[in-house]
């Protein structure tokens, strides 16, 4: 398209300011061939005496924008159509600073910046480049996905910050004074046509503060960045289909603390389970997801479907936030029902310091296309009677939703917090899921240590009982008992899990309930955004009630498909004082089947992930006072992960104890008799961490049955299933 290689047609509008011949200057001392080019001239005509546009555009590999102030964007309605002409047709565009916030204007997004303007520090800044795109030119020059570029200062800028664009990817954040700031996203590429622009909406400064010390590491992020346009490197548009999502899903497939047979993001953040459904023979979960990176932050919902609950498939992302809706700030947790054939949505949207039901229904058996409802949200307002607990980020904690049917009439619980109180479960009813009556508290944490406020609430019939379970930021607190006059009156209560397990939600499937909790890092914010993904759900558990009127939890039945080989294991195993059984996997993706009795020992110890020379190891010990532990102060080399140690209490010391341990990258996730669940995040660095052991101490115990196997994959590689196009 262009006559020469290496050639910038530099843009400004109006006169150069000193910033613009600073970097005007640096082009051209790196070795780049530069040339102003004037707004006006772009869209002249040969015939009276100006450039034309479209042979301007033809003159250059690229044309960059820097812009140093923020100012009026009206020269930009006699460029855009042809610049996005030039770009459709195969055309290169850098947009530095402030001149990233036109993206909107110049057709090549939907949704521009929301913080423009200019931003003061005292501090170091720079790039916070993406693990996923550590292949582009100015992370590849790097030696470090964290590149400081400037001093302090205050540049104009243009950033992503509460919002993520409709149509670009996310290249990289910040990183400020040597902290992580992955929430202020500053590089971003987008595909249009043939063409690509590439905008660095902060930190490239030419002249005057902030431009000096870190002047090498700034051209080599500008050279990396028009080496990039000009190059051949496929900048990504945000990915849509699940073709986008296979890809990366491969691409961070080596990584060894990835859970491979729990499901997972493709790629980036995932927290809660939202929406599980079984619809048409297939098993549909949605998740809070974030697709700008690992990261908590501008919530959309993911998707994954299965037949089996065994192996998934990665869908296109199905619910985002609407920049003039109710859930700009983010579509949260929910639920799905099946209302008549319809499958619905009830989630939370979040807009600026309120967070209120919203309604999205679907069509189609692959429940691809979600269409939000016009009047959102649903209700209104949070209950006027009571005194909901106001936040730094909420004027009332009023969220996550599950919704089920009696008869004719629908039930929706909500959580919150009440302001003179704890944590409390609100109850509405209605003949439509867009109509609600407020009926009142169902239960309310009126007792020392109930928690402020209580998240993703649910509630399962388990055939005579009913379990209530909330989430505390802490724990899972769940509670057996029955509906009396509009309260839950409460018979037992317990934890639902003892480790790194959050906000589960369950699924009717015939005459079980399924239930996936999100299973959360056990690593610092730095250790997530190098990983390049972060959290998983747990697998599949089925509750019950036993003959005992307890609580059992045990993984669903289909799991055992997963099972591939079996390990070289003796049927059983008799334990001195202090002697130590070692076997060596060679694998990270294992089942473990074991009964143990302690006869006079005083615990038995099962270590896993080990390393050969044991630095790396995480016991499981269970204890003659009916306590299992899961100790992670050697879990990993890494100082960046989370030591602690968890427990739980198990069956007596004279009874004997059925564990059933998944073992799965970083995953510990622990079934005890069938009662207990206990899951923790443990990160081993050496990929020969793939042995266990088993020791008792101070005594003899019996290992009476043991059984390991490793484990298959949950996500199939190939599209060639997949039917689903995303709706933009």
């Amino acid at each position: 398209m262009v006559a020469s290689a290496g050639s910038v047609g530099f843009l400004y509008d109006g006169g150069l300011t000193g910033e613009q011949r600073a970097a005007l200057e640096r082009l051209d001392d790196l070795g780049w061939g530069a040339e102003a080019v004037a707004f006006e001239q772009v869209p002249g005509d040969s015939t009276n005496g100006a450039t034309s546009g479209s042979r301007v555009a033809d003159r250059f590999d690229v044309l960059w924008w820097h812009r140093d102030t923020v100012g009026s964007r009206q020269p930009l309605a006699g460029v855009a159509g042809l610049l996005d002409t030039y770009i459709v047709e195969g055309g290169s565009v850098l947009l530095t600073g402030a001149a990233m916030a036109a993206v909107d204007a110049l057709g090549v997004e939907t949704v521009g910046p929301d913080v423009v303007g200019p931003a003061g520090t005292d501090e170091a800044t720079g790039l916070l480049w993406r693990s996923l795109y550590d292949d582009h030119p100015v992370a590849s020059a790097a030696v470090s996905l964290r590149i400081p570029i400037r001093e302090g200062g205050t540049p104009a800028v243009a950033r992503y910050e509460g919002i993520l664009p409709a149509r670009g990817e996310i290249l990289a954040s910040t990183v400020r004074g040597g902290a992580d700031v992955p929430k202020e996203m500053q590089v971003v590429s987008w595909r249009e046509g043939a063409g690509t622009v590439l905008g660095v909406g902060a930190g490239l400064v030419f002249d005057g503060p902030g431009a000096g010390a870190f002047a090498e590491a700034r051209d080599a992020v500008l050279r990396g960045c028009l080496q990039g346009l000009t190059g051949g490197y496929e900048h990504p548009g945000r990915p849509h289909e699940a073709a986008d999502l296979a890809a990366m899903r491969r691409q961070l497939a080596g990584d060894p603390q990835q859970p491979s047979y729990h499901l997972t993001p493709p790629a980036n953040w995932l927290n809660d389970p939202n929406g599980l459904l079984r619809y048409d023979g297939r098993y549909h979960v949605f998740y809070q997801y974030n697709p700008g990176g690992p990261f908590h932050n501008t919530m959309h919902w993911g998707h994954a479907v299965s037949d089996d609950l065994v192996t998934w498939t990665d869908e296109p992302v199905a619910l985002s936030p609407s920049p003039e809706g109710p859930d700009r700030d983010g579509c949260w947790s929910g639920c799905a029902v099946n209302d008549g054939g319809t499958p619905a949505i009830l989630y939370t949207g979040g807009n600026g310091r309120r967070q209120l039901p919203c309604l999205a229904t679907a069509g189609g058996e692959r429940l691809c296309r979600w269409e939000k409802h016009p009047d959102n949200p649903v209700i209104e307002a949070p209950p006027a009677d009571l005194d909901l607990l106001e936040t730094d980020h909420w004027a009332a904690e009023f969220r996550d939703h599950t919704v089920w049917r009696e008869g004719d009439t629908w039930h929706q619980l909500i959580g919150t917090g009440l302001a003179d109180a704890g944590g409390a479960v609100l109850h509405y009813t209605g003949e439509t899921l867009t109509d609600w009556r407020y009926e009142g508290p169902l239960l309310v944490g009126d007792w020392e240590g109930a928690g402020a406020v209580w998240e993703c609430p649910e509630l399962l019939d388990l055939g005579g009982t009913e379990l209530l379970h909330v989430s505390d930021y802490e724990s899972v607190r769940y509670f057996l008992g029955e509906r009396r006059n509009g309260r839950f009156r409460v018979e037992r209560r317990g934890t639902l899990d003892h480790g790194d397990f959050y906000a589960p939600q369950s699924l009717r499937d015939g005459d079980r309930w399924l239930t996936w909790g999100w299973l959360k890092e056990a690593r610092d914010v730095s250790a997530q955004w190098d990983a390049g993904w972060s959290g998983a759900l747990s697998l599949p558990r089925e509750l019950s009630l036993g003959p005992d009127g307890r609580l059992r939890q045990r993984p669903a039945a289909e799991l055992r498909r997963l099972r591939e080989g079996d390990l070289d294991l003796p049927d059983s195993l008799a334990l001195g004082a202090g002697e130590r059984d070692r076997f060596d996997a060679g694998s990270r993706a294992l089942e473990l089947d074991l009964e143990v009795r302690l006869d006079d020992a005083e615990s038995v110890e099962l270590s896993v992930f080990e390393s050969p020379d044991g630095s790396e190891r995480t016991p499981i010990t269970y204890s003659r006072d009916g306590t299992l532990t899961v100790d992670r102060a050697a879990a990993s080399a890494d100082d960046r992960s989370f030591g602690g140690t968890q427990r739980m209490g198990v069956t007596p010391y004279d009874g004997p104890l059925s564990l059933r341990v998944f073992l799965d990258g970083s995953v510990v996730e622990l079934f005890a008799n069938e009662r207990h669940c206990l899951t923790s995040r443990v990160y081993p660095t050496d990929a020969a961490s793939t042995r266990f052991s088993l020791t008792a101490r101070d005594g003899r115990a019996t290992v009476s049955s043991l059984g390991g196997w490793t484990m298959g994959e949950a996500f199939a590689d190939g599209t060639e299933n997949w039917q689903c196009s995303a709706h933009r």
